[in-house]
């Protein structure tokens, strides 16, 4: 998980699909010529570079850096004579000042998230100006730091002593919660860069062993139970410790695999996240959107519910296509064959080119029962990674995974996460302008590979009641991952409600809804992430419409161009593929939502099954 205070500049560099060292050594498509394109390369490149020194992510001299950086890349951008450019050229432009601008809001809001915990944590600025003078290469005193780290483990037990004197006077309140959560985050990242910078010397300068060592090892020590007192403690998280773990269960407390915390992050700087993305959509707006989609996925849901003759109880439909698992150890064979026939489909629906190469090289591994604590659902890219029950679990957890993990509910979305999907996507991007992989974004990302699904589902992929509703329960999933994930960000849902929200109205398994919602709140994935399925496919719903149903291009032609042209906000993909008219000035105005079909009813051939 990255760092709390951090999370959102991270979130902008966390990739949970693709694997861009990969991608980057792939750039052998020849230059263009235009301009920024080689402009974009440079930064990229820059960029790496330089975050290969500046680690420290929370260090006030690595964001001083990064702005500074950043700053001399706009008057590079600027530098660029606009007219002169042709439209693609005039899109990378826009391209990348909006990436600037991405830059600067993460920035922004990590700065307003550091000064909520940055009073549980003074003796951080010690251990930012130690980690300088080790990328400075300065001699270290051993004495003066032996004192130094004398001093920050003092000024730790002092603030321990004042949170639990505050601990005592009542239950800590849910903001203080929050905080205390991402605190003990904070802490762990300090402590690990304390750690880098402690091995560094240890051992190789002697005289600096022998006054820091044991200076160092009692500053880790308390680091470490600060840490673990803030999410015990104050956030109220069971700890990790085997019999710590086992007392704690023995009481009514909650388990840890249970509590989910999250840092909502407020409407302003989700307006801000929105006009980055080029969605000129206010949350609530969204909201009403997923609401009204969700609305008309139950109808098909009870549809599918009385051909199985189960009348309006379309629960107890979804309970029969819950209770169709494979047996253990039989999960990696039917997510090969559902594979196959999903990428099968496309080709007989002339719908998107298939290199041979692509179908040759996907991959598949097994996903650990700790990372299924946040993803319970198999993920994608070049290697599937299968989520399904491992001997360690408990029968519940088994269960969960099993019914939540059902062939039609797999069938429904293994092509998502493979072809045409995001291997697909991988694919393709690394031989096609590879060099915009730095506007990676989740609408186009998770957007078109969720925008297969509504392709497949209007294509008749879906032919039986079972898969309809396998098909069903992912879009109304889509259309939940908006309400709950915004409302949470707005405040106006906790984590609680939002699993109430998903057990109740989806059907989701409750650890599986657990887990939703831990990786939508809990800042290892950006705010809009959940968002952008959906909103991202009807991007792409209204864009086929304007070019394919207007007969300008066939669904091949606009499927190959989506991939040829990579990744990036949808409107700017739009202004290319229509040749748009744009300007130094360019600010999203596409009403899209005006613009998405209709979606396709179940087929009437279907009442008879």
């Amino acid at each position: 998980m990255p760092p709390s205070s951090f999370r959102a500049l991270s979130s902008l560099l966390l990739i949970p699909i693709l694997c861009l060292p990969q991608l980057r050594a792939a750039q052998t498509t020849a230059a263009t010529g235009d301009p920024v394109q080689r402009l974009i390369e440079r930064y990229t490149t820059d960029h790496d570079t330089l975050t290969s020194v500046y680690t420290d992510s929370l260090s006030p001299t690595t964001v001083e850096r990064l702005t500074r950086f950043d700053a001399d890349w706009r008057q590079k951008l600027a530098a660029v004579p606009f007219a002169a450019l042709d439209q693609e050229g005039k899109a990378d432009y826009l391209l990348l000042a909006n990436h600037l601008t991405r830059e600067e809001h993460a920035r922004a809001l990590a700065a307003t998230q550091w000064k909520d915990v940055a009073p549980l944590l003074p003796f951080a600025s010690t251990i930012f100006a130690l980690e300088d003078s080790k990328r400075r290469i300065e001699s270290p005193d051993g004495q003066q730091i032996a004192a130094q780290l004398n001093a920050m483990t003092a000024s730790i037990a002092a603030q321990r002593r004042q949170q639990e004197a505050g601990l005592a006077k009542g239950t800590p309140s849910s903001n203080n919660r929050i905080v205390a959560w991402r605190s003990a985050g904070d802490i762990d990242q300090l402590r690990e860069q304390l750690h880098h910078w402690f091995a560094f010397y240890d051992g190789y300068d002697p005289a600096f062993t022998w006054w820091v060592a044991e200076p160092y090892q009692l500053t880790d020590t308390s680091l470490k139970d600060y840490a673990a007192f803030l999410r015990e403690k104050i956030a109220g998280i069971p700890p990790d410790n085997p019999e710590k773990a086992a007392a704690a269960a023995a009481t009514s407390a909650p388990k840890a695999e249970d509590i989910v915390i999250g840092t909502p992050i407020g409407r302003q700087q989700l307006m801000a996240d929105l006009a980055d993305e080029m969605i000129p959509y206010t949350p609530e707006e969204l909201i009403a959107m997923a609401k009204e989609q969700m609305a008309w996925c139950k109808q098909q849901m009870l549809l599918a519910s009385h051909q199985l003759g189960y009348g309006d109880d379309w629960h107890k439909a979804l309970e029969k296509v819950k209770n169709s698992y494979v047996e253990p150890g039989k999960q990696p064979q039917l997510i090969h064959d559902l594979a196959i026939e999903g990428e099968e489909f496309a080709e007989k629906n002339n719908l998107v080119t298939v290199p041979p190469l692509a179908k040759e090289t996907w991959r598949m591994d097994m996903m650990t029962p700790k990372r299924q604590l946040e993803n319970p659902f198999f993920t994608g890219g070049d290697t599937i990674s299968v989520s399904y029950p491992t001997s360690t679990m408990t029968f519940e957890q088994r269960m969960m995974s099993m019914r939540g993990n059902n062939v039609d509910f797999s069938r429904a979305t293994v092509f998502h996460e493979l072809i045409p999907g995001h291997w697909l996507q991988e694919f393709m991007m690394a031989r096609y302008r590879p060099y915009r992989q730095l506007f990676y974004t989740g609408f186009w990302i998770e957007g078109n590979a969720f925008y297969w699904e509504l392709v497949y589902w209007d294509h008749g992929f879906d032919a039986t009641p079972e898969q309809r509703i396998g098909a069903l329960f992912w879009q109304m999933h889509r259309c939940a991952r908006i309400i709950f994930s915004l409302s949470f960000q707005l405040g106006l849902m906790t984590p609680e409600q939002a699993i109430d929200f998903l057990v109740s109205e989806v059907g989701h398994e409750r650890n599986n809804a657990i887990a939703e919602v831990r990786r939508s709140v809990d800042g290892s994935y950006d705010p809009l992430y959940q968002c952008a399925y959906m909103v991202g496919a009807y991007q792409f719903r209204a864009l086929h419409h304007e070019l394919v149903d207007s007969g300008k291009m066939t669904d091949r032609q606009y499927h190959d161009a989506i991939l040829h042209q990579g990744a990036m906000p949808v409107e700017m993909l739009r202004a290319i593929l229509t040749g748009q008219t744009l300007t130094p000035g360019f600010q999203s105005s596409w009403r899209f939502l005006d613009e998405v079909p209709k979606p396709a009813s179940a087929p009437l051939s279907a009442a008879a099954h």
